[in-house]
């Protein structure tokens, strides 16, 4: 199934990842479920995005019979980031695919008491760990939600700032709403932004409706689940 053009995002239109998707909207699914359906859409975003950021080459194998022409795959020049928290289940599964990936974490949330025009919240980066990143890599961002924008710019900043040359950088999330979408849009013009949904819009308290309410908490149990 391709991941389909919408505008300044793509969408993974796999029947599998919008099962899953019902399954993470669903309110009463409790966190244990919640994890185990982040990792498998993890997964599935995974295997749709192999295609275009994995290298292969022509090799020859040795089958029982005779030997043929045969192709490898090469995911060593991948980077992906986990925006912490409600990231690391997500990062899970995608890792499941991409197996030989160097991994960044980017501890990075927006502070919810303060409210800016346009739903513009200040974000506070904690912990950067990146590896090594070259101008010829590609760089995949989890975060399950893509709401206002300002983590996921705080995170791209930071990439750049690491970052030796001009890699191909793709936001990968499995909600997002369009002022976010518009927002990442407008500042890096060269991301690619895919995600599983684009919902209808923000809350006044800048949440995604419909959404999934706050990934992190609903993973891990912990405070407020919208």
């Amino acid at each position: 199934m391709p991941i389909e053009d919408r505008g300044n995002s793509r969408v993974v239109e796999h029947s599998l990842a919008k099962d899953t998707l019902t399954r993470l909207r669903d309110a009463d699914t409790e966190p244990r479920r919640f994890r185990e359906g982040l990792v498998r859409i993890g997964r599935i975003c995974g295997y749709e995005l192999s295609d275009e950021v994995v290298e292969t080459r022509k090799t020859r194998v040795q089958t029982p019979l005779s030997e043929t022409e045969a192709i490898r795959a090469r995911d060593e020049g991948i980077v992906v980031v986990n925006v912490l928290r409600a990231a690391t289940p997500f990062i899970e599964g995608i890792l499941d695919t991409l197996p030989n990936a160097r991994q960044g974490v980017i501890s990075a949330s927006r502070e919810e008491s303060t409210e800016n025009q346009g739903k513009e919240f200040p974000v506070t980066v904690e912990y950067v760990k990146m590896p090594e990143i070259e101008g010829d890599d590609t760089v995949v961002v989890a975060d399950p939600m893509l709401a206002t924008g300002s983590t996921m710019s705080s995170v791209l900043d930071r990439i750049e700032e690491v970052s030796s040359g001009d890699p191909d950088v793709s936001v990968l999330s499995v909600v997002s709403a369009p002022e976010g979408i518009e927002r990442i849009a407008d500042g890096y013009p060269k991301v690619d932004q895919v995600t599983v949904s684009v919902d209808d819009h923000l809350n006044e308290d800048g949440y995604i409706v419909p959404g999934l309410g706050d990934a992190g908490d609903r993973a891990f149990g912990t405070g407020n689940t919208i």
